[in-house]
């Protein structure tokens, strides 16, 4: 587990062929959700508005990807060539990212979190 409090000193705490890919996800999550705060939460880099969008993470084979359960059913299809999990999908090191659909997803998380917000200020109305 890296002990890190910037996305910048844990991408430079990984090894050297994946800070690419690490830094490309990143831009794609700026700029999918440009209002969206960098974080580091449960030790990984995430982005935060209203709510933790995404997290992500590298490993040694692969980048592993956290939007949420409702987003990895929302995806099914388009992430059916990936390794993934209830609210995890795994991107091989090897690999181009998928980025057009990282970005879809993240603007899918995004409607999803201002939705719950919108939802509990008409609530307390």
């Amino acid at each position: 587990m890296k002990t890190t409090d910037t996305i910048d000193a844990y991408i430079a705490s990984c090894p050297e062929k994946v800070q690419p890919l690490l830094e490309q996800l990143r831009q794609t999550v700026r700029k999918a959700a440009p209002g969206a705060a960098e974080v580091i939460s449960y030790g990984m880099p995430a982005f935060k508005q209203q709510e933790v969008l995404v997290y992500f993470a590298a490993f040694k084979q692969h980048i592993g990807f956290y939007p949420t359960p409702s987003c990895i059913t929302a995806f099914k299809a388009e992430l059916a060539n990936y390794k993934s999990s209830k609210g995890a999908v795994q991107f091989p090191i090897t690999e181009k990212l998928p980025l057009q659909l990282i970005g879809k997803m993240v603007r899918f998380r995004l409607k999803e979190a201002q939705a719950k917000t919108n939802k509990k200020s008409s609530k307390s109305k």
